[in-house]
This record gives C-alpha cells, structure tokens and sequence, in this order.
C-alpha cells in the first residue's frame, strides 16, 4: 500500500524523458522511478515494428544458414563468407533480445 508522497525536480526536457522511457516499458512514471531507484532491470516493451524486423532476420539467418548447407559440398570457402553472415545476423538478434 503506497501511502507516502515524494516530490522532485526536474527540467521539462528530463520529465518528458522519463515518461517517454516508462511508457516503452509498459509502466507509470512512479513505478519506473522507483525501479530505478531501487536499481531494479527495468525492459522496454517491443513495439510491432521492431518485432517484424526481428522476424525477418530470423528468416534471413534461416534462409543463409540453408544456402550455406547447400554450399558445403560445392564451394567451401562461398559456404564459409555465407556461414559467417549467418553468424553475424544471429549475433544481431541475439543483441536485440536484451
């Protein structure tokens, strides 16, 4: 139960900011303060842009990740310059995920 009030200050620009940075994380500017306070690991939500691109280079690594198998046997050092692109995409999304 919060009972107690707590005021501060703030420039108009900080103030803007912390609301634009609790509303990406889904959460009131109170309770995004007091995260922050506390120190706790506050994640921004993913808008539906952001998911359509991620969607689309986990397909992109997929499809790479496939030609890549389809070199192999062919043209070892094309299957490697694809193998490292894939690579580099996953790295990418895995990035994206924290």
């Amino acid at each position: 139960m919060k009972k107690e009030f707590i005021q501060i200050r703030c420039s108009i620009y900080e103030k803007k900011l912390l609301k634009r940075r609790a509303a990406r994380a889904g959460i009131s500017l109170s309770e995004y303060l007091r995260s922050t306070a506390f120190e706790r690991n506050i994640v921004e939500r993913i808008t539906p842009e952001q998911l359509e691109y991620y969607q689309m280079l986990v397909r992109y690594k997929n499809n790479f990740a496939r030609i890549s198998n389809m070199f192999k046997k062919r043209d070892p050092k094309l299957a490697k310059t694809v193998e490292a692109l894939a690579e580099e995409i996953r790295i990418h999304l895995k990035n994206f995920k924290k």
